[in-house]
């Protein structure tokens, strides 16, 4: 599945994995190379044994995922633990993997892929029998993810595609929601696991997404926008503005031609569709109100959830009535009409998390 050709990598990867023996009880994370956030994170694991393996000590199903798959994602999150990668390469290497194999440890696959990043011999990843072993694998996955720089602070999508160099490079941000929930789920973590660079104010508001505001609020050319478009790109994790409680989580993408369901599972257009496509609605303390529109699949919460600041409910796309990859952010004081919404820019300016003008 793979182009990139790596060289000397069995070498790097033995010692990675011999001085990698053991895991500690409490681990911190660094900067992980150039380009990097410089976050640092104290971690306690709380379904990860360091002494009886990942897939073993009672993980079972998480979601959708079997107790194997899980298993599996468990293996590849000790894995980055033990290298000291960031939280936030944990959940690209397991999306990846999602991807890649279903977080199934295939003998084999397209070509001569091996295993659960699908990782090809011919072109330097390693042998199929190193490929087969997960350790092997994802320490291979990681040592080439750290070498992209500035990785911690892209799409998730970009970063898995500068690993592997796919024929599908949109295919990876579809499964971040469902990595971001096992990788929570697995260690206990919530912070960190989203592109880093965004902190939460003494209000207890951050960035939704980091990306510029496009079309504002009420412009004259447009002075029925309830909201502003943040302009980032397909894939882009989106996280909860403030702590809150989500009241709706669904598809709302209508084809006005004929008046059927566009659905949400494919790309907007403006001319042809209207609605906010998959989209997601917090109620937050205060009877303030957010909403998050054109999110590329469907989101990683439900309604009647419960999520702090900076958790991942869903990733950008462009479902909806979407000319391209946004976030359509809105603010509302009271109930959600139009005529309570508020410019989010003001709103978020006042709460101590500036949008980017």
């Amino acid at each position: 599945m793979t182009t990139r050709m790596l060289s000397g990598i069995a070498l790097a990867v033995t010692g990675a994995l011999l001085l990698c023996s053991g895991l500690a009880t409490t681990l911190i994370f660094g900067g992980g190379g150039a380009g990097a956030c410089g976050l640092t994170t104290s971690v306690t694991p709380t379904a990860l044994s360091a002494d009886q393996g990942p897939a073993l000590g009672g993980i079972g199903p998480i979601g959708d995922w079997n107790a194997e798959q899980v298993g599996n994602a468990a293996a590849i999150t000790t894995v980055g633990m033990r290298l000291g990668v960031p939280p936030r390469g944990w959940v690209i290497a397991v999306a990846t993997a999602m991807q890649e194999s279903s977080l199934i440890n295939t003998a084999g696959g397209d070509r001569d892929s091996v295993g659960l990043f699908q990782q090809r011999p011919s072109q330097g990843w390693g042998t199929p029998e190193q490929l087969h072993d997960p350790r092997y694998a994802a320490t291979t996955f990681y040592q080439s993810l750290r070498a992209v720089d500035g990785w911690q602070a892209m799409p998730l999508t970009v970063a898995a595609q500068a690993v592997q160099r796919s024929a599908y490079p949109d295919a990876y941000a579809r499964w971040e929601p469902d990595a971001t929930r096992i990788v929570a789920a697995l260690t206990g973590l919530s912070a960190g696991l989203a592109s880093c660079g965004v902190g939460v104010s003494a209000q207890g508001w951050t960035l939704p997404v980091q990306g510029d505001v496009g079309s504002g609020f009420r412009t004259s050319g447009r002075p029925g926008h309830d909201g502003v478009d943040l302009i980032v790109g397909k894939g882009t994790p989106v996280q909860a503005a403030s702590a809150g409680t989500v009241s709706v989580a669904r598809c709302n993408a209508v084809d006005v031609r004929t008046g059927r369901d566009w659905g949400c599972d494919r790309d907007g257009d403006p001319a042809m569709t209207r609605g906010c496509g998959w989209y997601v609605d917090i109620t937050h303390p205060g009877g303030v109100i957010t909403r998050y529109c054109h999110l590329l699949t469907r989101p990683s919460v439900v309604e009647g959830q419960r999520v702090a600041a900076g958790d991942v409910i869903g990733v950008a796309g462009s479902s909806g009535h979407s000319s391209g990859p946004h976030l359509h952010f809105e603010v509302h004081l009271g109930d959600r009409t139009s005529g309570t919404a508020v410019d989010p820019v003001a709103f978020m300016a006042s709460v101590g998390v500036p949008l980017n003008p």
